[in-house]
Parts: C-alpha cells; structure tokens; sequence
C-alpha cells in the first residue's frame, strides 16, 4: 500500500517535494499539482456516486464505461506522461467523449470540470493551432450534449471559464520557453566569452614565451655553430647541443600548450612514438615504443595524462640518467589503458633528484582520474607506470 502510494505521489510531479534535496519546482507548481490530483480523486468519487449509478447493465454500464474511458484519458494525457502527439491527442478525445457520455447520462455528475483539464493540458502539450482546434470540440461537443439534455445550469459558466485557464497555461508556456532560450542564450554567451579569453591567453603565451623561446633556440643555434668553428671542447659542444634540443622541444610545447589553449585538440597516445623519437634523436638513447592491444579512442583528460607522463618519464631519464636503452610500453588492455616507460642500464635505488615534484604531480592527476601511478628503480634502472581505467 504505502509502495503504491508513493508511485502515485511520483506519478503526478510530486517526488521533488516529498523525496530528495535540491529540487526547485516552485511552490505555486506543487500546489497546483497538488489541486490536479484533489480533482482527478473527487470526478472519480463523484461519477461513481452520482445518480445514474455505475452498474453492470443498462444506462449504470455506460456510466462505468464512460468512468473508466475518462480515468484512463487522464492518466494517458497527463503532461507528465512521456506519450507522441497522437496517443495524447487521443486520450483528449477519448476524455470529451467520456465526458459526452456521462454529461447526457448524470446530468449533475462532476463531468463538467473536464473542459479545465482538456484546456490546460492542450495548452502545455499541444502546439497553438491544434490545442484550439481540441479545446474548441470540447466545448462544442459539451455544449451541445448540455443543450440537447436542457440542463444547462452551471454548464455554460464552465464551458467558458475553460477559456482563460487555457489562455493562462498558454501564457505560462510560452514564458518557459522564453527562459529557456534566455538561458541557452547565457550559455552560448558565457561559452564565448571564455573562447574568446582562451584566445586572450594563447596570444599572450605567444607573444611571451613563445618569442623568448625561440629567441633562446636561434641564440643557442648560433652558439652552437661558433663552438664548432673554433673548435670548442667536444663535451661543451655537446652540452650546448643538448641546450639547443631542449630549448627547441620547449618552444614545440608551448605551440602545443598554445593551441590547447585556442581549443585545439590535446595530445594523447598517438604521438608518443614521436615523443620518443624526438628524445632518441637529441639525447642519443635507443628508445623503443612498443604497442600492445588494439588503439581505442580515449577520453580526453586520459589522452592527456599518458602523454605528459611519457613525456616526464623521458625527460627525467634524459636529464638524470646514462641509461643504455630505454624501453616505452602502451598497452591497451580491455578495461584499462597502462604506459611503462623503463630504462636499462643505469642502476638507481629511488627516484632521480629533482624529478619528485613532476612526478607526484602525475600521480595526482592519475589518481583524479581513478587510476594510478607507480615510480619505482628497478634492478639496472627505474620503471614508471601509468594505468587509467577506460
């Protein structure tokens, strides 16, 4: 009993005031639901004991017929019911012809609040013109029916008094649907203002550290050339080279850091083979990629996660150790995506100096995305290891 009453409390829009916070249907929304549902209980109580009496024969069975026609109408036709145009356009005329029925048969019955029901749920869910054309035969079809039985007592103040509850719901429509497109407007409004202040940042990131960079590369290009040309140590040469490398790879990032910025798509999976290329060619080490599993697209903060932590795992062995070769693993398991980045050759018994602080900010940001990070020295060198779910 209570399971059906709360099914009935959910049915007709109440849940959100009884059951569960941070509803925000208003207050005057409620009690109206509330004084739908004090109506759909009092025609059913008032249409069964009303005379002609329901029964079993005669004018009682079209009275019970004409009962149950008129309940499964409203039900079918309440706006909170996920129904097409046609199955609701039926139920309205399923309800005026119940409502015919009882009108000629139960002369005083509660068929006369009808008119109401049909005008505001044809104003909420019917579109202008076919909502009047259904109100309109309504009240035509009442009207006569109360004409035709010569009681027209309070019938005429109902069959018009349906009109500006209708107007009213219509009015209420059309303001819901101005809010909404006021506030998809504020959507798209607040969406360009912050592309247009990534756009902002991207230049001055441009402007900034893009120019410093590349003024830094040209300058350790030309330093470069003149350690050559007077035949500088070989050592220093290579540092300056080594200089250069990173100075280039820099200015490449902040293009890319740029491009995220203007909403370009981020780096992932894909480009970790020419990551580790580009670190085999500038430092010397022999990095291998090897791809285990087939590719799948990935979300975007996971893309992101395995390319920077390839990327920090690189630069820490490039930077911190004289590894012999290095050896870099993604693999693409059924419900989860692992990157190993491990070199060999170069015993070490914790973490390089000075790659902690990078490293923990990667474990974060596995950790936000429900997986891990694992950094480890292993027997001739340091694995890191990278798996997110997906």
């Amino acid at each position: 009993m209570i399971w059906l009453a709360k099914r009935v409390w959910r049915f007709f829009g109440f849940s959100g005031v009884w059951i569960g916070p941070g509803e925000t249907v208003p207050t005057e929304v409620v009690f109206l639901r509330m004084l739908g549902f004090v109506y759909f209980i009092v025609i059913a109580v008032g249409t069964s004991t009303a005379r002609t009496h329901p029964a079993l024969h005669g004018r009682g069975l079209a009275v019970l017929l004409a009962l149950i026609s008129l309940v499964v109408g409203i039900l079918v036709a309440y706006p909170r019911v996920s129904v097409g145009p046609r199955m609701r356009l039926a139920a309205l005329a399923l309800i005026t012809a119940a409502a015919a029925v009882l009108a000629a048969i139960q002369p005083n019955g509660l068929w006369e609040v009808t008119p109401y029901y049909v005008a505001i749920v044809a104003a909420m869910r019917l579109d202008s013109k076919l909502a009047v054309w259904v109100l309109g035969l309504n009240l035509i079809t009442l009207g006569a029916v109360a004409a035709f039985s010569a009681h027209w007592g309070g019938v005429l103040g109902t069959l018009v008094g349906a009109v500006p509850w209708f107007l009213v719901m219509r009015q209420m429509r059309r303001m819901r649907e101005q809010n909404i497109a006021l506030e998809a407007s504020q959507a798209a409004e607040a969406r360009a203002a912050a592309a247009a202040e990534r756009g902002r940042v991207a230049r001055e990131m441009h402007d900034v550290l893009a120019h410093t960079l590349s003024a830094l590369a040209l300058q350790l290009e030309t330093t470069r050339l003149l350690a050559h040309d007077r035949g500088v140590d070989p050592d220093v040469s290579r540092a300056i080279d080594q200089a250069h490398g990173l100075a280039a790879g820099g200015l490449e990032e902040a293009r890319r850091a740029i491009s995220t910025a203007r909403g370009d798509p981020l780096p992932g999976p894909e480009r970790v083979r020419s990551l580790a290329e580009a670190v085999s060619e500038q430092s010397g080490l022999p990095v291998t990629v090897d791809v285990w599993g087939e590719p799948r697209e990935l979300a975007a903060d996971a893309r992101l996660a395995v390319y920077r932590t390839a990327q920090e795992a690189l630069t820490n062995v490039r930077r911190h150790a004289t590894p012999d070769r290095v050896e870099v693993r993604l693999d693409y398991r059924d419900d989860a995506v692992a990157l190993v980045v491990e070199d060999h050759g170069a015993v070490a018994a914790a973490a390089p100096a000075g790659a902690g602080y990078g490293l923990a900010g990667m474990r974060e940001r596995a950790e936000l995305l429900g997986g891990t990070l694992v950094a480890e020295p292993t027997g001739d060198g340091f694995r890191v290891q990278l798996v997110l779910p997906g």
